[in-house]
């Protein structure tokens, strides 16, 4: 039986304050032990019982762990998505996650979330902060029986990282048990962003306001004009409003603003709906890399790009802008952010066809990638029939954790009908009927079929 916990928000601040006058004085950075907390009011589908904790570890990230009463055993190690930008951690980050993946808890498992040390595209120090959170969590818990590291989104490659032969996991206890990868952006930096260099010179050239020609002109690459220029996303939403009519129904729309949303989505190779959440992330996440990461360095290029798709490609051509990435910034950028695919362990992966953020094409380098480093026989990706990115389905979830958890145990490695099987009968409080959406005989074209190799 579930239900609201509907005891009020604690006050994580006073927790951490408190804690922090117990802490050594010697340490310059936050840190709280952990403390039984009531769950938190905002995680609406806990199951009656479940008792929660909240810290801040010792590098400054924030963190939740919850165990059901009625509990499996098991333990789920979460690396979130996003990632969230601004150098200090977000306790509200750890929370949110706490909600959207309170399936792990109500099917049974305990489930560790952590906000990271800090916002921005720093892919192996949020790896850490993910293995640095699992002996807490498990000295909370009590002892496993197994360890189950999901990563989510752009937390896909966090996990990957984090569970590398020679990654972070492998110098803490418990040891994980398997890797679960939903929705996940594997491709690494060097091969998942190109194509928001390609949205913002093709903007560039059909909308002519990121920048404006009365604002600083600056180079697309590096996000922003300068490392603390700020752009609100009132003011993005403004400039692709104007271009696009997106605010307005299609039938207002002007016919310049028909022909320049059909132009981006063909040429770009991605839903209307989802132009704008690109292009921001082709702001703002461009300028962290950028700035923040690679001091001002480029790591994208376009220079022998030919843009097809429009009512005219050769002009297209003639007015984007063309640059070159700096190979020291790339192999930097690589460094920290594209997953080698050395795990030797059992990985399961899911995603939507139809993903709107993390293409479905992103599968297939990660299949490369993981068959270069001689594990392709540890690992099993399903895909389903959704357009989602953000969660799938509570059944396709547990069918799949179920699938994996067998795995470990026999040895045998799954194929993507069983999980279709597993799915199809579970209990009925997780609709399978509606929410099994596997496509077990689906193979995803490669990356270059949707985004030009560079």
């Amino acid at each position: 039986m579930e239900q609201s916990i509907m005891k009020s928000k604690p006050n994580l601040s006073s927790i951490l304050i408190k804690s922090c006058l117990l802490a050594s004085t010697a340490l310059s950075f936050s840190f709280a032990a952990p403390t039984e907390q009531p769950c938190p009011s905002e995680v609406k589908h806990l199951p009656v019982g479940t008792i929660c904790w909240a810290g801040q570890d010792e590098a400054g990230a924030y963190y939740w762990v919850a165990k059901p009463k009625e509990w499996n055993g098991n333990l789920v190690l979460h690396s979130h998505g996003g990632p969230a930008l601004g150098k200090l951690p977000k306790a509200e980050r750890a929370i949110e996650d706490f909600e959207r993946w309170s399936i792990w808890v109500r099917s049974g498992n305990a489930l560790a979330v952590t906000s990271y040390r800090q916002g921005g595209v720093a892919l192996m120090s949020a790896a850490e902060d993910t293995a640095r959170l699992l002996p807490i969590a498990s000295k909370l818990v009590g002892k496993t029986k197994k360890v189950i590291l999901h990563g989510q989104s752009w937390g896909g490659g966090v996990a990957a990282r984090a569970a590398e032969v020679d990654g972070p996991l492998s110098k803490v206890q418990p040891k994980i048990d398997a890797v679960l990868l939903t929705s996940g952006v594997l491709a690494g930096g060097t091969k998942s962003y190109d194509f928001r260099l390609d949205l913002r010179v093709v903007w560039q050239a059909i909308c002519e306001n990121h920048p404006r020609a009365n604002e600083m002109q600056y180079p697309l690459w590096q996000g922003l004009a300068s490392k603390d220029a700020k752009m609100s996303k009132d003011d993005l939403t403004q400039r692709v409003n104007e271009c696009l009519g997106l605010n307005k129904p299609e039938a207002e729309r002007s016919e310049k603003q028909k022909e320049n949303l059909k132009t981006i989505a063909n040429v770009i190779k991605i839903p209307e709906k989802s132009i704008q959440g690109h292009l921001g992330w082709a702001t703002n996440h461009f300028q962290d890399i950028v700035f923040n990461r690679l001091n001002g360095r480029n790591p994208f290029g376009n220079e022998t790009i030919k843009y097809v798709g429009s009512s005219n490609d050769e002009e297209l051509n003639k007015k984007v802008l063309r640059y070159k990435a700096d190979p020291t910034a790339v192999a930097d950028f690589g460094k920290d952010t594209d997953p080698t695919g050395n795990i030797a362990l059992p990985i399961i992966t899911m995603r939507g066809i139809n993903d709107p953020i993390a293409f479905v094409e992103l599968a297939s380098t990660w299949e490369e990638t993981v068959a270069k480093a001689g594990h392709a026989n540890n690992m099993v990706q399903l895909y389903t029939n959704d357009k989602e990115h953000s969660y799938l389905s509570d059944a396709q979830y547990i069918a799949a954790m179920d699938v994996l958890l067998t795995w470990v145990d026999t040895r045998k490695k799954p194929t993507p009908f069983e999980v279709v099987q597993k799915c199809r009968t579970l209990d009925a409080k997780w609709n399978p009927q509606s929410d099994c959406r596997i496509l077990p005989e689906y193979k995803p074209a490669p990356l270059s079929s949707r985004v030009p190799t560079r």
